[in-house]
């Protein structure tokens, strides 16, 4: 199991947020749903190289991304349409385009794929947010662990409002339900063509922000900042990210 602690904090970490990165990191390090754990381990890694992208920061820049070609500047341990998710992902998420995804098919990735790779790429970058934003040096990646995807599709996963297919309200079955069924949101749907993959970011997400049941309730301090202090910081990152959510 891999470790990773904030003991080198300036501050107290509840112990269940450290307890939920803890849980991500053997999660991202372990064989997924359709990725093997040395990959998942080297999306992790090309995550954290996608900033220093020459390619990226050129897109970033010009007015429309669509415009500017070039290769980006990878680690070389994965192929280049996975390495184009991750860098689009991490540099310039509000300027995707449908037609974009599409080219991402096209390229040879499948649907299940893709969604497990943006799981792997969001959990990375909310963990190492936290370490930032803290003062701390990023965690070290954990070791790829053994074993094989289980590849394994959910039956009630079908195309819908989003881009890529996933499990909708009405369709939610089982442990499925009190994330993807009513009253879940489209944000709590979004990676559930690979359920291991929704499950575990929402899981951490909780952690991090609120569970379904405290977000409703707007009667009471969950956290050491209050709701409206919460809601502020969470509407001002979300105006600087253009997520439009």
């Amino acid at each position: 199991m891999t470790e990773l602690d904030y003991d080198d904090a300036p501050f107290a970490v509840r112990r269940d947020l450290t307890d939920a990165h803890w849980d991500a990191w053997n999660r991202l390090s372990a064989p997924g749903t359709w990725l093997a754990a040395d990959t998942r381990v080297a999306i992790m890694a090309e995550v954290r190289n996608a900033p220093g992208c020459a390619l990226c920061a050129a897109r970033k820049a010009a007015l429309s991304p669509y415009g500017v070609d070039g290769v980006h500047d990878s680690l070389g341990d994965l192929p280049e349409n996975m390495v184009e998710v991750i860098h689009r992902v991490v540099s310039d998420p509000a300027r995707l385009m449908k037609k974009w995804y599409e080219d991402c098919l096209a390229s040879g990735l499948t649907e299940e794929e893709y969604v497990e790779i943006i799981g792997v790429v969001c959990s990375t970058v909310s963990v190492d947010t936290f370490a930032r934003a803290a003062g701390l040096a990023l965690r070290d990646l954990p070791s790829p662990t053994p074993g094989e995807p289980s590849r394994i599709r959910p039956h009630n996963a079908k195309p819908g409002d989003a881009w890529v297919p996933w499990i909708a309200a009405d369709d939610a079955e089982g442990d499925d339900i009190p994330r993807f069924g009513p009253p879940g949101s489209n944000v709590r749907r979004a990676l559930s063509l690979v359920p291991a993959e929704a499950h575990g970011f929402m899981a951490m997400n909780e952690a991090q922000y609120l569970n379904g049941e405290q977000m409703r309730d707007f009667s009471t301090d969950y956290r050491a900042i209050s709701r409206m202090q919460i809601e502020l910081v969470a509407g001002r990152v979300s105006a600087i990210n253009q997520c439009a959510y």
